[in-house]
């Protein structure tokens, strides 16, 4: 999407849009990428096939230089999904099918998941608020997260919110994260250029992580 020059001369103007620093231990957050958020046939999903595929191949680069992987996934109890002790799902009412142990909660199968790799169930946006993730991070010695997943607009944007305010700092491959629709994940990238990390390219992300092949994992 296009904003035009005077928005980003009004940022510019702003101080906004410097590039973050890229660390030399850097982790791979994959946000959400469970079928239902990645297949349309849930009340909450899309067809996220390309993003998919793509985070497959930066974890793929990321492998041999021992790069952490953590994967979220959001699931309530039952009585979270019916009650109201979840105030989000007030407003989110599709969000309600997210359910301990059921087909929407599960990792989409086609991702490269290990048995080493980190898991994080969260009940909100951000995969920081209420878990273990800020701790998980600093336990293994990371300065940079690569945020991948679903959606833009929501949980990849507050999770990158969250992580710069943590310490770390943030990179986002354009083409692993993934929205519903257009409109929020474009106006979500722009937010999370001008003020919070990097939006990447791919190909700057598996070049970045092929620098780094043979560091020891922490």
């Amino acid at each position: 999407m296009n904003y035009g020059q005077e928005t980003e001369r009004t940022y510019e103007r702003a101080g906004f849009g410097a590039p973050v620093r890229r660390g030399s231990r850097p982790a791979i957050l994959v946000v959400d990428l469970t079928r239902g958020f990645t297949e349309d046939g849930f009340p909450s999903g899309a067809d996220l096939t390309e993003v998919v595929g793509a985070v497959g191949e930066l974890i793929g680069r990321g492998r041999p230089a021992g790069v952490p992987v953590i994967f979220t996934t959001i699931a309530y109890t039952p009585a979270e999904a019916a009650g109201d002790a979840v105030t989000w799902l007030h407003k989110a009412q599709g969000m309600r099918s997210l359910v301990e142990g059921s087909e929407e909660v599960a990792l989409d199968p086609r991702l490269p998941y290990e048995k080493q790799d980190l898991m994080v169930v969260k009940k909100g946006a951000s995969a920081f608020f209420g878990t273990s993730l800020s701790a998980l991070l600093t336990g293994l010695g990371c300065d940079t997260l690569l945020v991948c997943g679903a959606t833009t607009s929501g949980c990849v944007r507050a999770t990158a919110v969250d992580a710069v305010q943590s310490g770390f700092s943030v990179l986002v491959p354009r083409a692993c994260v993934g929205d519903r629709a257009a409109g929020p994940h474009e106006a979500s990238l722009f937010d999370i250029q001008a003020k919070y990390g990097d939006v990447i390219t791919l190909e700057e992300a598996t070049d970045y992580l092929g620098t780094l092949t043979g560091r020891t994992p922490a």
